[in-house]
């Protein structure tokens, strides 16, 4: 979400067209919204435009859906092996995984779970 809405050049033409086809749903977890947060107040990440202005451009021009955060999700969470360290990817690969939907990344890690990555 971050690089489709800040127009970074790391995403790559497969995925933005993905997120552009207008048949596909695409879906943002808050723990996304929350990461993003993170590493825009620590100075990691800088935006073009102010945060909240952000959040609004992915959710109402761009029609991103909020998936929630279930606790089917949480649940997924302690079943699986971890591959990866960071807990926000585990987070959105317990989501894909238990809504049987997709996930945009560039993270080849995600992988090792059998969630299916575009990229």
């Amino acid at each position: 979400m971050y690089w489709y809405i800040e127009g970074d050049a790391k995403l790559s033409i497969a995925a933005q067209s993905v997120i552009q086809d207008a048949s596909n749903e695409v879906f943002i977890s808050p723990a996304s919204y929350w990461e993003i947060a993170i590493k825009v107040s620590v100075g990691k990440w800088t935006l073009n435009r102010p945060y909240e202005e952000f959040i609004n451009l992915g959710l109402n021009q761009y029609g991103f859906q909020v998936l929630p955060i279930l606790p089917t999700h949480t649940v997924r969470l302690t079943n699986m092996t971890y591959h990866h360290r960071d807990p926000f990817d585990r987070l959105l690969i317990a989501q894909a995984l238990s809504e049987n939907i997709p996930i945009v990344s560039a993270d080849s890690q995600f992988d090792a779970y059998g969630v299916q990555r575009l990229w």
